[in-house]
């Protein structure tokens, strides 16, 4: 089973450029924006006391004087009460009639409340609508209406109230108010009638860059791409230097190298550009050209020398160049940073765990247990997989019991992390040589965790060494059956059946139903040339192992098509690449068994 060795997070242009809006509120079922956290009205034997009671009267300006009598206090308690018990109508009804009556604008808010906590969209609009006519210069109850109003099919009452806080709204927070507004009408169920409300309610602001922006973006969720691309440029050109209206006008053209060259002019104009800087560099990632990411995150590290992003992103970058020194300084000074910083959601986690990486691949087992110890336990995933990895290390020292003891003391309450603790086990039996009890072990936890598709693909491994086909046949198809996309599956399938010269079609149906899951996977590529091979199609094995071994210079690669070369009569250059698979790995099971049944030695 062959794992992508590290993994790059990659933040799309869309991704990236959604966050430069003002972010929506979030919604109650789709129905309206959510209201903030209510204070609890409940006494120390859960039921509303009079202090609670008494709050709900406090805390607002322009209020009417409303004496807190008996007979209120007892209408307030039983319709809280009624509340609690789930009789939300007879408490929202009560609470909306005390709020007509004491004209008391936090009693029609506690209607709405009700209402929106029973799922009530009409009556939470009617109790928002009387919360609004009784304190009419509420900016929440304003933003609660409007979150409601928009949903419906009449938006005129809406576009009276934006365009008074438009009108309202000092010229320099007037961007904010539109992006606002934007925002509230991306929920609107009619977006054309949305879209058209927005362009007369920003008509007499044309002049601003930020109408044109905020008219882009909802063009361009519109579907309105022309109509998108054209607001973006107008938003440009009235402000060539904003890093939001040129962010805007890439993420509407929808062309990765269109707005490449965007950015690299806009930066060639403003170098200090940040945003637009990292924009740019996460493209070019996207794109896969890393040298060019590479050099842009450099200059964002000039600038900030202890930014962790960019740290962070250029250790994985330095990796995938397979550049280890730069990536271990990099990731080094990843570490430190967030080390030194006193905010709790700053982990330097998975800086700490490619540096364990980085120490294994040389050697330094000893400083890759210094650097997984370090791995804080606040992300329970990564705390796990630390702990697996710290066992895998151990036994790789060559205390492979003190490794299973490691491994024993994991308390895994989760059925999925005891399939793994017990998987990971099975693998280092399984790498010790001793097969037949990582077979035994990994048959028996198969048994108890049958749903687990990884630890069933071990599984099938482990009785492939034992020559028990039938059990690893049936087991790789149980995976499948789990998991229909599972390439791995297909290629283990596959490629048992080619090494066993049998079945063969069966074997390249397989093999290419993977390739085409996964097309530019080294490792099915060799399966696939294998299959060819045993095939007797060895021209097209020997190009497409030559595809895999490009791609990826593993030893068994090699060994594969070397074999292919041998039998085409391209003897020096398959004794070559043997010679340089036993420079690599040493102890190759398939390259000892290949050479010995070509009766040949290098």
């Amino acid at each position: 089973m062959h794992a992508l060795k590290y993994a790059l997070a990659i933040v799309t242009l869309s991704a990236l450029l959604s966050a430069c809006a003002v972010a929506p509120e979030k919604q109650a079922d789709g129905e309206a924006a959510a209201t903030p956290a209510v204070p609890s009205a409940a006494g120390p034997s859960g039921e509303p006391g009079a202090d609670a009671i008494a709050a709900t009267l406090q805390h607002e300006e322009k209020l009417p004087a409303v004496e807190l009598t008996s007979d209120l206090f007892y209408k307030l308690t039983k319709a809280e009460l009624d509340f609690k018990r789930g009789q939300w109508q007879s408490a929202y009804v009560s609470m909306m009639v005390l709020a007509q009556q004491t004209r008391d604008p936090r009693l029609a808010r506690r209607s709405a409340e009700m209402a929106l906590a029973a799922k009530q969209g009409n009556e939470a609009l009617a109790a928002i609508r009387l919360w609004r006519e009784l304190a009419p210069d509420s900016d929440e109850a304003v933003q609660y209406f409007l979150g409601f109003s928009v949903l419906g099919d009449d938006l005129s009452e809406s576009e009276k109230v934006f365009a008074q806080r438009l009108g309202a709204a000092p010229a320099e927070a007037r961007g904010l108010v539109m992006f606002q507004m934007q925002q509230y009408l991306l929920r609107a169920n009619d977006k054309a009638a949305a879209f058209a409300l927005m362009e007369r309610v920003l008509a007499p602001y044309a002049a601003t860059m930020e109408s044109h922006l905020v008219l882009a973006q909802a063009a361009y969720a519109a579907d309105k791409r022309d109509r998108a691309t054209a607001e973006a440029k107008r938003a440009l050109e009235l402000k060539p230097d904003s890093e939001l209206a040129v962010l805007t006008l890439a993420q509407v053209l929808g062309d990765a190298d269109a707005a490449g060259q965007l950015f690299a002019g806009f930066l060639d104009r403003n170098p200090a550009a940040r945003e637009v800087r990292a924009a740019h560099a996460r493209l070019l990632v996207e794109q896969k050209r890393y040298d060019k990411a590479r050099v842009q995150f450099e200059r964002m590290l000039k600038d900030e020398p202890d930014n962790p992003g960019t740290l962070y992103a250029l250790g994985i970058m330095s990796l995938q160049a397979g550049d280890q020194k730069s990536a271990e300084d990099y990731l080094r000074r990843f570490v430190a940073v967030l080390g030194d910083s006193d905010e709790p959601d700053r982990d330097p986690s998975k800086g700490l765990m490619l540096l364990a990486q980085i120490a294994e691949e040389r050697g330094d087992f000893d400083g890759a247990l210094g650097w997984l110890e370090k791995v804080s336990s606040d992300d329970p995933r990564l705390y796990m997989t630390s702990r697996l990895k710290r066992a895998h290390l151990t036994a790789k020292k060559g205390e492979l019991e003190r490794a299973r003891t490691m491994l024993h003391e994991i308390a895994a309450i989760d059925p999925a992390e005891q399939a793994e603790v017990l998987q990971t086990e099975g693998q280092l039996l399984r790498d010790a040589g001793r097969g037949a009890e990582a077979y035994t072990l990994l048959a028996d936890a198969a048994q108890r965790f049958p749903d687990s598709p990884d630890l069933l693909y071990d599984f099938a491994l482990a009785a492939e060494k034992q020559g028990k086909h039938e059990e690893m046949e049936a087991a790789l198809r149980k995976v499948m059956a789990a998991v229909p996309d599972n390439h791995h599956a297909y290629n283990a399938l596959g490629y048992s059946l080619a090494e066993r010269n049998v079945r063969l079609d069966e074997a390249h149906a397989l093999i290419d139903k993977a390739l085409k899951m996964a097309p530019n996977d080294p490792y099915i590529m060799d399966s696939m040339g294998w299959v060819q091979f045993r095939m007797g199609r060895l021209e097209e094995a020997e190009a497409t192992l030559r595809r895999a071994h490009a791609l990826r210079n593993d030893a068994e690669i090699a060994v594969h098509l070397g074999e292919v070369l041998w039998q085409r009569g391209k003897r020096d250059e398959a004794q070559k690449l043997w010679r340089e698979a036993r420079t690599k790995d040493p102890k190759n099971d398939v390259l000892r068994d290949t050479l010995a049944r070509l009766n040949t030695s290098l």
